[in-house]
């Protein structure tokens, strides 16, 4: 409703300036232009009635596009719309003449590729925000095998990053009782631990879950990343009980611990566009401030780098596993692993080794390889423990060996952690994690 009443707005402006448009000379007469000719107009114009009515034009004609047709745009805007190199060197000698405001921000405006501010033009149109998102998206898509197109993406990051600063963005929590639409987009929008329909959106919706998202003021129907979280007593070792229907539930006034068990990011175009950090301490201080019994703040993370990590090591070298640990690893080949009898005694004790040294010591440039840990880590949780056969969903199993991790938030050393981490590198961790790492 919020977001209909600004596209209502938008649209109007934008229908004005067709009209401006259609009186004017051939030259201004655009509607039949093609896309290229449409972003030259844009950047061109000056008025904001019709500067909006282009606006819409280019952001429909990019919604049209065949996928073969998007990547022709994106490789346009590479090619034709980045800075002037002589522009920039000519700024620069300026600059290094007379260093000062004026000659600084000449220097800015030489360097700042056109495709930014068209960019900022397309934004105007209505959705326009979520037009600049799916382009990202789309963009993302071609990457790997366009490079070239790189400079683009590092435009779009950087005015998104700007866009969707924490400042802007506003938490709100969902419930049984948020509209439908929300509630099937949520629905649509998990992927850590899946839902198969309406009971099981229920049930992470009961009197003793929570969920929170964050919003933007030009996305406000659409949740970017939202955080899943059940009430329990006692820190939880395995997620399939908190996602079924465990019968009774829990009065949260007789909760201790809150488990943040699923944490989505919602839209591929904010990929790298991080907020996720800032969702779950600001879910820990409303939670803190709600229900004042609890004590302990933890997730139920899983490991997704820890089974490649473990077949990269199998095929390093003779000699980079012992015969328990290549025991335990072949084990994992066998469909039937997670429920045979002797499996705990030939892969617990070697796996659950193994997972806390990858989680500690397997690093690049510094930071853990695992995105898991590099993100809660970084946040300035504390890796506290590891769960035996905590997920044993499919992909549980396939991606982290079954295996699930507390990351404890403490209020009291969040920052201390963080800062340690950012600055060391050193990992905040439990002595149990750590004796394992041994």
């Amino acid at each position: 409703m919020r977001r209909s009443r600004l596209n209502q707005v938008l649209n109007s402006v934008a229908d004005a300036g067709r009209e401006l448009l259609r009186r004017g000379p051939p030259a201004g007469r655009l509607r039949e232009r093609s896309p290229g000719a449409l972003c030259e107009a844009l950047l061109s114009t000056r008025g904001e009635a019709s500067g909006t009515a282009l606006a819409r034009d280019v952001a429909d004609a990019y919604r049209a596009m065949s996928a073969a047709e998007k990547h022709a745009f994106f490789a346009t805007l590479a090619a034709d719309y980045g800075p002037d190199p002589a522009a920039i060197h000519a700024a620069g000698d300026r600059y290094k003449e007379a260093p000062g405001c004026d000659t600084l921000t000449a220097l800015s405006a030489a360097v700042e590729p056109p495709r930014q501010e068209l960019f900022r033009r397309i934004n105007m149109a209505p959705n326009g925000t979520a037009t600049i998102v799916a382009m990202r998206e789309d963009l993302l898509t071609l990457l790997p095998d366009d490079p070239s197109l790189k400079a683009v993406d590092v435009d779009l990051v950087h005015l998104l990053t700007s866009w969707f600063n924490r400042g802007f963005l506003h938490l709100e929590q969902i419930d049984w009782e948020s509209p439908a639409a929300l509630l099937q987009k949520i629905m649509a929008y998990e992927a850590v631990h899946p839902m198969a329909g309406w009971a099981d959106l229920r049930r992470r919706l009961a009197d003793d879950r929570r969920c929170f998202a964050f919003f933007h003021p030009a996305l406000p129907d659409e949740p970017l990343i939202f955080v899943e979280v059940a009430l329990v007593r006692g820190m939880a070792r395995a997620v399939q009980p908190l996602i079924s229907d465990p019968g009774e539930m829990l009065d949260p006034a007789k909760a201790d611990t809150a488990i943040f068990y699923a944490i989505n990011n919602c839209r591929v175009g904010l990929v790298g566009i991080s907020f996720g950090n800032f969702l779950i301490k600001q879910v820990v201080v409303e939670l803190a401030q709600e229900l004042p019994g609890l004590k302990t703040f933890a997730t139920l993370s899983p490991v997704p780098g820890f089974r490649a990590w473990l077949a990269s090591r199998a095929e390093e070298s003779e000699g980079a596993l012992s015969d328990q640990e290549e025991t335990a690893v072949d084990r994992l080949s066998e469909s039937d692993w997670p429920t045979s009898e002797d499996a705990e005694a030939d892969v617990r004790e070697p796996l659950t080794r193994l997972c806390a040294h990858y989680l500690l010591e397997a690093k690049s440039r510094g930071r853990p390889l695992d995105p898991v840990a590099r993100f809660h880590l970084r946040n300035g949780a504390r890796l506290e423990r590891l769960n035996w056969l905590g997920d044993v969903s499919e992909k549980g199993l396939s991606d982290s060996a079954g295996l699930l991790v507390n990351y404890v938030y403490d209020p009291k050393t969040i920052e201390r952690n963080h800062e340690s981490y950012v600055r060391e590198g050193k990992i905040a961790a439990s002595p149990e994690i750590k004796r394992l790492a041994q």
